[in-house]
């Protein structure tokens, strides 16, 4: 039962589980990383299942990808997959643009690959997620361990002329040991507070030796949908304008999902 689960988990399962609805038989997929994306795999998996559906997928991280298996999805390289239909991926904050902030899990570099290797991106988040300005979710850069301190010295100095509210580059730890990423890198997480202007900041980032890809993603994403804790979901397309809502009954489909 759904009752069992926190508000904050409901929102996300009503975001999953709608988004998954965009899944059409034959199609080559992205999955995305983190809490919200692990609520869409078991949604892809329990229509897989049911529908018999023929899903080739591309996961954005080692974890993703263990995931999918476990649950019977077949998981294929990007190299191997080519080009994708659709991929369908979490975000830490979303604009008005759809514009993104993402790597809250540390897979940004992968997801930018695959989202940018898809005809359509759709994202999935709960109310939260949503900002009138990116910059209050530290911003993570994916850098190189070699020269870890130089590049951290010329990020903060390139931050000096940029429109951000902060300044502050921490390295993401795990325990007492800095955090790598499933390509064996360091991550910067930028304290920004506000970003003024997110494509400048994005392209002059990249430009700084030692930084491999930054957590903004500018014009990639192609919708959001939006759950709530209700069931209540709500899907904003940016290129037509249009708002999709639906109403999801959260136990009738939490049942399929065979828990």
């Amino acid at each position: 039962m759904t009752l069992d689960l926190s508000p904050a988990d409901r929102a996300k399962f009503a975001t999953a589980r709608r988004a998954v609805d965009f899944v059409e038989d034959g199609m080559r997929l992205g999955l995305g990383t983190g809490s919200t994306a692990a609520w869409m795999v078991r949604c892809l998996a329990a229509r897989i299942r049911d529908e018999g559906l023929n899903i080739t997928t591309v996961a954005t991280s080692t974890r993703t990808a263990e995931q999918a298996r476990s649950l019977g999805i077949k998981v294929v390289t990007l190299d191997e997959a080519k080009w994708l239909d659709l991929t369908i991926d979490g975000a830490d904050e979303f604009d008005a643009d759809l514009n993104l902030i993402k790597g809250g899990g540390g897979a940004h570099l992968q997801e930018k690959i695959v989202a940018t290797a898809s005809d359509r991106m759709v994202v999935i988040a709960d109310p939260s997620k949503e900002v009138e300005t990116l910059g209050a979710f530290p911003l993570p850069l994916e850098v190189l361990a070699f020269g870890l301190n130089a590049s951290r010295t010329l990020v903060e100095q390139a931050l000096t002329s940029l429109d951000v509210a902060g300044r502050e580059a921490v390295l993401r730890m795990n325990g007492d040991q800095p955090y790598r990423t499933d390509e064996g890198n360091c991550i910067l997480d930028l304290h920004l507070r506000r970003i003024g202007d997110p494509r400048q900041l994005s392209m002059v980032m990249n430009q700084i030796p030692g930084v491999v890809e930054n957590g903004l993603f500018i014009d990639i994403c192609d919708a959001v949908v939006i759950g709530h804790a209700d069931g209540r979901t709500e899907t904003r397309d940016i290129a037509t304008g249009s708002i999709d809502e639906r109403q999801i009954d959260l136990d009738a489909a939490f049942a399929t999902l065979g828990n």
